[in-house]
């Protein structure tokens, strides 16, 4: 009998925090909490615009159900120790679209833009985005990730890295 095989998800929080300095350390010393729960790629970003916001992508390989999962004293324990006060919300789905302008994959990222968004029709959403993608590199887009959501296949997440922030305006 064949194991059923593990599957990719994100789970990515976006929120405020009294001093963003603290998260990363946070995240390098509970590495391995995090691997034991299937963590295999962690992204930390502080915005540009709001001194105490941070948003957190964690990529994880896990057979544990995404609602189980999310009840984890680790993600709670996490959120104590950065000084959340409001349980942010969380964003859990799968890559669906990945695109590299850049010639180093392991190039250091610049400025990352998030959304999220409601589609009305996610394949014809999925299919334009295939069929214009060059307008991003023309933009200025170095890399571009689109994610769906597990329990709404119409909610999107997006990340568009741009080289700095003069590639915003």
């Amino acid at each position: 009998m064949n194991a059923e095989p593990a599957h990719s998800l994100v789970l990515t929080t976006d929120y405020r925090v009294p001093d963003p300095t603290r998260v990363w350390p946070l995240l390098q010393r509970r590495r391995d909490g995090l691997a034991a729960l299937g963590a295999h790629h962690v992204f930390f970003y502080t915005s540009t615009t709001d001194p105490e916001r941070v948003l957190v992508t964690i990529a994880l390989e896990t057979r544990e159900p995404v609602a189980e999962l999310l009840r984890s004293r680790a993600f709670f324990d996490w959120f104590d120790a950065v000084g959340v006060e409001d349980l942010p919300a969380v964003f859990a789905g799968e890559l669906i679209e990945r695109f590299d302008f850049v010639a180093d994959p392991a190039e250091a990222p610049g400025i990352v833009v998030a959304g999220f968004m409601v589609v009305d029709d996610a394949p014809s959403f999925r299919s334009y985005v295939r069929r214009t993608r060059d307008l991003f590199l023309k933009a200025g887009i170095r890399r571009v990730r689109i994610f769906e959501a597990f329990d709404d296949p119409c909610e999107m997440m997006f990340l568009h890295e741009l080289s700095d922030a003069n590639s915003v305006q």
